[in-house]
C-alpha cells in the first residue's frame, strides 16, 4: 500500500491509543471523543486488512499483528518529524555544501586550527554539508580554479592569478634520518653538510623548482608527493628526508627518527587557505571565516 496523509493521521490516533493504553485515556491527548478514536481505528484497520487490538469491557490488548504495525507507525513518524526538523532548519539557517580540501599530515600538528573551526560550524550551522577531502597542493589549485573546490588549504609553491590566497600558519621541516641509518648513531660533530648531501634522500615532487634545485639530487634519492609516504621511506634507514617537525616528533621520542645537525635545508613552509577571487556563497563565506578565525585567534 501507498502511505497517504490520512493515513499518517490514522498512525497518530493509533500510537497515543498505544502509549495510553486505551482510547479513554487518548483522549484528552488527541482531543477527540471515544467513539471517533474507535472509528479511525477502525478505519485504519480495514486500510490494512488486519485487527490492530482488542477493545471493551475487558480491556484494551494489541494483536501480534497490531505490535508490528505499531512499530512501523513509530518509524514512519519518526522519520516524517526528523525531516520536518531539517526543513524547518533551512528557514533562516545557512545551509548548503561546501568542498574543502587540504593537504596530508596536518592533523599532528598543534597550529592547524581546523578542528576548531569544523566544530564550531557544527554547532552553529549543522545544515552546512562539508566535504573534505586530502590532495596534493598542486591539485588543490587545479580543482579550485576548475570550481572543483571551494576551500584549499596547504603550502603553494606555484601561486594562481584567479585564486586568493590567505596565511593561516608556519610549518617548520628539518632533515631526519631513521634509527636504522647510518648516520643514526654518529655523534653531532662527524655529521658534516658533506657527509648528509652523499647519502640518498627522499624528496617531495611536489616542491617548486626553485627548491628542487637546492638539493643537490643524485642518482639513488626519490620521490614522492605525500608526507606519510616520505616518512615510510626515512623510517627505513635507507633514505633521509626533510620532514616537518610536527610529524616527526612522536617518532623522535620513540627512538625512531633523529634530527641531525645539518641546517642548510631547514624549510618552513607557510600554510594558507586559497578560494576561488569573486564572490563566495553564503556556506562557503561562513566556513572561510571560521577557519581564519581560529587560526587567527590562536596567534593572538
Amino acid at each position: 500500500m501507498k502511505i497517504s496523509g490520512s493515513d499518517l493521521h490514522l498512525f497518530r490516533v493509533f500510537d497515543s491509543v498505544v502509549r495510553h493504553n486505551g482510547l479513554s485515556a487518548a483522549q484528552m491527548e488527541l482531543s477527540l471523543s471515544q467513539p471517533t478514536i474507535s472509528n479511525h481505528l477502525t478505519a485504519l484497520e480495514q486500510r490494512l486488512g488486519v485487527v490492530l487490538c482488542e477493545r471493551g469491557r475487558r480491556g484494551f490488548a494489541l494483536t501480534e499483528k497490531g505490535r508490528i504495525v505499531h512499530q512501523i507507525a513509530l518509524e514512519v513518524l519518526g522519520g516524517l518529524d526528523q525531516q520536518s526538523h531539517r526543513l524547518s532548519q533551512l528557514r533562516g539557517s545557512l545551509a548548503g555544501s561546501v568542498r574543502l580540501a587540504i593537504v596530508d599530515c596536518v592533523a599532528s600538528d598543534v597550529n592547524c586550527r581546523l578542528p576548531e573551526a569544523l566544530a564550531q560550524v557544527a554547532r552553529e550551522a549543522p545544515m552546512i554539508e562539508i566535504a573534505l577531502q586530502i590532495l596534493r597542493p598542486g591539485a588543490i589549485s587545479a580543482a579550485l580554479s576548475s570550481n572543483e573546490l571551494d576551500i584549499g588549504i596547504g603550502s603553494f609553491d606555484n601561486r594562481l592569478g584567479a585564486l586568493h590566497y590567505h596565511p593561516l600558519y608556519r610549518e617548520a621541516h628539518r632533515l631526519y634520518c631513521g634509527a636504522a641509518h647510518p648516520l643514526f648513531a654518529r655523534p653531532d660533530t662527524e655529521i658534516t653538510r658533506d657527509l648528509a648531501y652523499a647519502a640518498p634522500w627522499v624528496h617531495r615532487g611536489y616542491w617548486s623548482g626553485r627548491r628542487q634545485q637546492s638539493f643537490q639530487r643524485i642518482e639513488a634519492d626519490r620521490i614522492v608527493y605525500e608526507i606519510e609516504a616520505q616518512l615510510l621511506l626515512v623510517l627505513s634507514g635507507a633514505y633521509l628526508g626533510l620532514l616537518p617537525d610536527h610529524a616527526a616528533a612522536p617518532m623522535v621520542a620513540a627512538g625512531r627518527l633523529r634530527a641531525l645537525p645539518v641546517h642548510d635545508d631547514d624549510y618552513t613552509a607557510g600554510i594558507e587557505l586559497a578560494t576561488r577571487t569573486g564572490r563566495l556563497s553564503r556556506a562557503v563565506s561562513y566556513l572561510r571565516g571560521q577557519i581564519l578565525g581560529a587560526h587567527e585567534a590562536h596567534s593572538a
